[in-house]
């Protein structure tokens, strides 16, 4: 069952993030060979499981946050894109360690690599990642920078932890939902925007924009990637739709229906999100509540909220091709479910 949610069409003909992979392609073709060397290893499985998913068709959106805010105050230097490969590690790394928590057999359209390999191999794998991220940071010479991404990693591993103690909970209020992404998400999108300025010696107030911009970005992205979930297409999420009901995650659009429901529609989130009744047929009712409740249309909403956000956030910026292409992203970011 797919729902269609409505947005402005003209607005989402328009959105895209070519205007960012335009202006960042010098720089990201060199963050990509530079990920493909720093994946090597003489321990064969290591570059294996790494390129599997390296090579699986991501947007890289991140890194291109990183090279973009660098340039955005004319940096010059060579770090940026060691750090940009940094924070595409970080993010590689933290799929590898998700997919083994969520017990999940796809991404982006393939087989992850806990099924490929198994879970032990996902996990050393992703930790031999995020060891080569913290030796390109390192490399860069910014304690500044530095801080800002292993507090990142801190924070990503306390969302994670967090998930798992609110999952298949139906307690689970929105500010909890919220703390758990912003901290899984929001988190290395704001740091892979603030250390793009640090590193190009930008003010206080700039590093905070660009933070604050990542931040919001990163909660629009999730909040339309779990509506995707319930009304989206598994081309387009790049795993199979229904991921989230089936692992008992508890996503925005799920709790606000749980909130507006009647109390023999609690009983059915209960018995199939606490008890583990994940069946095809109980996919189907638990997106027709989502729909009868609007659950989606408010869940996006929300997106557009920090849409705006993050908009605002770099709104005294003095125009350029560059901030142009940063508010681009976040109207692609939102437009995704069309």
């Amino acid at each position: 069952m797919g729902v269609v949610i409505p947005l402005d069409e003209s607005k989402n003909k328009q959105a895209s993030i070519k205007p960012l992979v335009d202006l960042t392609k010098a720089d990201m073709e060199r963050v990509n060979q530079l990920i493909l060397s720093k994946a090597g290893s003489d321990v064969q499985m290591i570059p294996e499981v790494a390129n599997h998913l390296i090579s699986s068709g991501g947007k890289r959106l991140r890194p291109m946050l990183t090279l973009a805010s660098a340039n955005l105050f004319g940096y010059k230097g060579e770090g940026h894109v060691k750090l940009a490969a940094s924070v595409e590690f970080m993010h590689t790394a933290t799929l590898l360690h998700d997919d083994v928590v969520d017990e999940s057999d796809m991404r982006r359209g393939r087989k992850t690599a806990r099924i490929l390999w198994g879970n032990q191999a996902s996990v050393l794998v992703g930790d031999f990642l995020l060891g080569q991220a913290f030796k390109m940071m390192v490399e860069v010479g910014s304690l500044d920078a530095l801080d800002v991404l292993a507090t990142a990693a801190t924070v990503i591993a306390e969302g994670e932890v967090l998930q798992l103690s609110v999952a298949k909970n139906m307690e689970t209020t929105e500010d909890d939902y919220l703390q758990v992404i912003r901290a899984k998400t929001a988190a290395l999108f704001a740091a892979a925007a603030e250390v793009g300025p640090i590193i190009a010696g930008a003010s206080k107030a700039d590093r905070a924009a660009l933070r604050s911009y990542g931040m919001n970005l990163g909660l629009a992205f999730q909040l339309v990637d779990d509506a995707l979930d319930y009304g989206g297409k598994a081309a387009e999420l790049g795993k199979n739709t229904g991921d989230d009901f089936r692992e008992g995650k508890i996503t925005l659009p799920v709790i606000l229906a749980w909130r507006r429901g009647s109390e023999d529609e609690r009983a059915f989130w209960r018995k199939a999100i606490e008890g583990g009744e994940s069946t095809e047929e109980n996919l189907e009712r638990a997106m027709g509540l989502i729909t009868k409740y609007g659950s989606l249309s408010d869940t996006i909403a929300r997106a557009n909220h920090y849409g705006t956000m993050a908009h605002d956030a770099i709104a005294a910026l003095p125009a350029s091709p560059l901030k142009s292409a940063l508010i681009d992203v976040i109207e692609f970011c939102i437009a995704r479910v069309n």
